[in-house]
């Protein structure tokens, strides 16, 4: 039970990574997450039913998603067309492409085929089955925060970073803020695309509707993670991305197993996730004026301070 929370945690906390990218780190609301998620999960479930290894599904899941990105990208650069409204526009389409994908079916089932998590147990045999499935996520996790991390370091992932908090400062430098869009989306959709790649295969299935309140639930991770600890370094960012994760699905876990008692159903758990994520941004908000407040009366105590004594 324990091992299949975090399992599902973790592969949940990659698109919390990209969802990371385009809310927090580029300061930007996209909602291209509900269908490129599903993109993801589809391109590789087709994949693999046609034969084709898994690491190469897997990479194709990825720069399907990073498509999906490109494409809001470019609605929003090219057409002038706000960010939220292009990625709802790309979302809507994704749906009817993804149905594409998958054969004109709703769903492609992958049973009886060797996917990532059949392969997992085999590969490390020492240990049980769900330990196995459990030891291999990790270590695909920590790859995938490692070369997150590795990237934000770099000049590129840097303008990125500035762009979110500055733009004109980087048009200024130099540099054009559409390209960085473009790599930002890329980016953020193609971790996506990766984590809907990884949830097909541990859940034996690719869905149409696989996408749904997928970036409210990721909200609701990355709100949950940042209440555990305060950190501009991009290793601890992520970090508390991933923990997040993982607390908002043992949270759902414990809720649809434990939630009768108090009349809560599967059928709140949307409700509930959208109030999590308004009273979080709401504390979040609090906490930044308080902040604000502090620093601006140790300015001013300091200002006087500093006249009382050259007086």
């Amino acid at each position: 039970m324990i091992e299949g929370i975090f399992v599902d945690g973790l592969i949940f906390g990659v698109m919390v990574l990209g969802i990371l990218i385009s809310f927090r780190i580029m300061d930007m609301a996209d909602l291209t997450c509900d269908g490129s998620v599903a993109t993801g999960a589809a391109i590789c479930a087709v994949c693999i039913t046609k034969g084709m290894p898994i690491i190469v599904a897997m990479l194709l899941a990825f720069v399907g998603g990073a498509l999906c990105g490109l494409v809001t990208a470019e609605i929003h650069n090219r057409l002038h067309i706000p960010g939220l409204l292009a990625s709802i526009l790309t979302m809507t389409m994704l749906y009817s492409i993804n149905l594409r994908v998958l054969g004109n079916k709703a769903n492609l089932p992958l049973l009886r085929i060797n996917t990532l998590y059949t392969y997992l147990p085999k590969w490390f045999s020492f240990l049980p089955s769900e330990y196995a499935s459990l030891l291999g996520t990790i270590l695909l996790v920590l790859l995938v925060k490692g070369l997150f991390d590795l990237f934000f370091r770099t000049d590129l992932g840097i303008a990125i970073g500035a762009m979110g908090s500055n733009e004109q400062m980087v048009i200024s430098q130099g540099m054009n803020p559409a390209l960085l869009k473009d790599i930002g989306f890329c980016l953020s959709n193609g971790l996506i695309g990766l984590s809907g790649a990884m949830l097909a295969q541990y859940q034996g299935f690719a869905d149409a509707n696989l996408g749904q309140g997928m970036v409210v639930q990721g909200l609701a991770g990355i709100m949950l993670g940042e209440f555990l600890f305060s950190s501009n370094r991009i290793g601890l960012i992520t970090l508390r991305a991933l923990l997040g994760g993982i607390i908002y699905k043992a949270l759902m876990f414990f809720g649809r197993k434990y939630g009768y008692l108090i009349h809560i159903t599967p059928n709140d758990f949307k409700l509930l996730t959208g109030i999590l994520v308004i009273v979080s941004l709401y504390v979040a908000e609090m906490r930044s004026r308080a902040s604000q407040s502090g620093a601006k009366k140790k300015a001013l105590e300091r200002q006087a301070k500093k006249e009382a004594d050259n007086a």
